[in-house]
């Protein structure tokens, strides 16, 4: 039962705020035709970044739930094979991005990441579970790795985030270098429009993005893993973290 939980523990990627992708007729929920690979770096202000991956991680943190959740585990899966590039002229509201995932980065429960993220993660997951969670995410039920074998992320506008009205009433400044991307997010062949919220700090030469948010899978028209009428399930919620550098060649 375990590798039934994990063979869906990936509805992924950076939803939050976005609004559920359309729907074809006759389709799966948010099934859309296959996005074409990113384009290149436009022509536009700024000078051009590219992705430094030596630097650069997405790292998900999967959890299970219902009554039977101890049949399962919760996962930590990172990629660290991000490419792509950013165009950056010193105003954060006029950059530009896109940013590619091949699904062939992805590392399922790494150890040294499961400590990293505290006591929800301290069970040791052997080999063989490892294999099999990896195996099942690639799969066709889950990321169909064979027919879409990259996520992207493209930037459509990008915006100075204001504060909250929690921030406001205490006082508190906004956090420097706070923004949100409304970004187009193509995920096995669902794409969706996204708000994510990040901070950005620049040097000569450097930009370090920095995003950490909760995703709905079904916000990207995917349905979360469920047997037992729900009694195991992989929660609709998950964390999403990424850490991003881009340097100028």
């Amino acid at each position: 039962m375990r590798k039934g939980l994990n063979a869906a523990a990936l509805g992924l990627l950076l939803a939050g705020c976005g609004a559920p992708p359309a729907r074809l007729p006759g389709s799966h929920p948010g099934a859309v035709p296959p996005a074409s690979p990113p384009a290149a770096a436009p022509d536009a202000r700024g000078a051009a970044y590219r992705i430094d991956a030596a630097h650069s991680e997405l790292r998900l943190l999967v959890y299970r739930a219902g009554a039977m959740a101890a049949l399962g585990h919760d996962h930590v899966i990172v990629n660290r094979a991000l490419e792509g590039w950013v165009r950056f002229s010193g105003d954060v509201a006029g950059a530009a991005f896109s940013l590619t995932l091949p699904t062939s980065g992805f590392v399922v429960d790494d150890e040294a990441a499961r400590r990293q993220e505290g006591a929800d993660f301290s069970e040791v997951i052997d080999a063989d579970a490892r294999a099999g969670t990896l195996r099942n995410m690639l799969g066709p039920a889950v990321l169909d790795a064979q027919a879409h074998p990259a996520i992207t992320v493209r930037s459509v506008s990008i915006a100075t985030a204001t504060a909250t009205a929690q921030a406001q009433a205490a006082g508190a400044a906004q956090a420097a270098g706070a923004a949100q991307a409304t970004v187009r997010v193509s995920v096995a062949g669902h794409e969706s429009s996204l708000i994510v919220p990040f901070t950005v700090d620049s040097s000569p030469g450097r930009l370090h993005a920095q995003v950490d948010l909760t995703v709905q899978q079904t916000r990207l028209g995917l349905t979360p893993f469920s047997v037992f009428l729900g009694a195991l399930r992989v929660e609709d919620q998950l964390h999403v973290k990424l850490d991003l550098v881009a340097v100028q060649d």
